[in-house]
């Protein structure tokens, strides 16, 4: 990567698991923050620590984040995405959302929703689905809005997850292809969309 990184308006950060999407999206925070003293940087950040394992993994990356960008804030949003971009933009300010696919499965699927499906030995009811899937299309087109008309530039990052087989399992494949539609949209609002691979970034829309 450049020593410098140039902030679009938008950007979509797309990649496996460390492919360095985090990274450049800490990287783009870091050069936004050292172009002027008025400008903040703003992690929200969607992960929930639903298990021990995903508690230190959170500690871990926020540790990490603090070291490699002191500057940038935190907050913690797993759901009212929407609305945590549009009450934290401002034209001094770079959001960074971290990351678009945790917060595709807290909608999705719900650990209270799941949790009391599995104690009772069956899937969710299709009722439940359908009512479920309707507040992920309307929170989708909030987000959508939400980068638009964002004041300041927006950073989002995305897992790539649909390059392997077709995954074993209905909910399993509803959530790879309602991940796939999530990717099109938003690459299609966003400025610049950038895949990164082995900490490289290929630039497949926009300038770099």
């Amino acid at each position: 990567m450049a020593d410098h990184l140039v902030v679009a308006r938008s950007e979509f950060i797309l990649g496996g698991q460390k492919s360095g999407k985090s990274r450049r999206a800490e990287l783009l925070a870091r050069d936004w923050l050292a172009q002027s003293p008025e400008h903040r940087a703003v992690l929200i950040a969607t992960a929930q620590p639903w298990d021990d394992e995903m508690r230190e993994r959170i500690t871990r990356h926020q540790l990490d984040r603090a070291a490699r960008v002191p500057g940038m804030s935190t907050v913690e949003e797993p759901l009212a995405l929407a609305d945590a971009i549009a009450r934290n933009s401002t034209a001094d300010t770079l959001i960074v959302v971290d990351c678009l696919t945790l917060w595709l499965t807290n909608l999705l699927m719900p650990a209270e929703a799941l949790e009391t499906a599995e104690k009772n030995g069956n899937h969710l009811k299709n009722e439940s689905k359908e009512a479920v899937a309707g507040v992920v299309q309307a929170q989708q087109a909030m987000v959508l809005g939400a980068i638009k008309n964002a004041a300041g530039p927006v950073v989002l990052v995305g897992n790539e997850i649909g390059l392997g087989v077709i995954p074993l399992g209905r909910e399993t494949r509803a959530f790879v292809d309602a991940l796939g539609r999530l990717n099109q949209d938003v690459a299609a609002v966003c400025e610049r969309v950038t895949l990164m691979a082995a900490g490289l970034p290929l630039f497949l829309k926009g300038q770099p």
